[in-house]
């Protein structure tokens, strides 16, 4: 009896703290996600009208590998993890790339640096460097995003986990009690004859 107790108390307990965890989790995620959505709007960042996407080019604005992946957000404010990640990998990744002929920021500073004199590669540098760091800034905010994400998913685990384990708690504690009952009824040993 004893034992069977402790195993409906360990039962509820750890239900108890499975929907806890699901609370704090929830609780998390939702700070995260607010987080990053009030900090990506306080930017002010919206993607280019639709208008610009009809025609694609390369060099320009909007080159045709962009239409796949920045078209379906055109003319939206950026305001969540995935637009922050189209934005920074598919948008100015290739606007940094066009500008700097395919050189890393690394290699264009040390060019700079070996040629003080040269202005016109001391402000690529400087634009490509802003468009960097522009670019870790939001793919920084996409990574807490899915971060909000995965949390919001293993809370809904947590909840659905601590519901079923109270329910099966519940369920071995009624028949225990059913069964404890059973045993305690004496048993008389008498048979009711049928009267003809």
């Amino acid at each position: 009896m004893r034992r069977f107790s402790t195993r409906v108390i360990a039962g509820f307990a750890v239900a108890a703290l499975l929907l806890v965890a699901g609370g704090l989790l929830t609780w998390g995620s939702a700070y995260v996600h607010n987080t990053v959505r009030g900090q990506l709007a306080a930017q002010q960042i919206y993607f280019p009208p639709r208008a610009a996407f009809a025609h694609p080019k390369a060099d320009t604005e909007i080159t045709p590998n962009m239409i796949p992946s920045v078209s379906q957000y055109a003319g939206e404010q950026l305001l969540t993890g995935q637009q922050a990640e189209a934005y920074a990998d598919h948008f100015i990744a290739q606007h940094v790339y066009d500008m700097a002929g395919g050189k890393t920021y690394a290699q264009l500073s040390t060019a700079s640096l070996a040629q003080p004199d040269n202005t016109k590669l001391a402000t690529l540098v400087d634009t490509v460097f802003k468009g960097e760091t522009l670019r870790s800034m939001l793919l920084n905010a996409y990574g807490w995003w899915k971060v909000s994400q995965i949390t919001y998913i293993v809370a809904i685990g947590c909840f659905a986990l601590g519901g079923l384990t109270a329910l099966g708690s519940a369920f071995t504690l009624i028949a225990g009690r059913r069964s404890t009952r059973a045993a305690s009824q004496p048993h008389t040993g008498r048979t009711t004859a049928k009267v003809a």
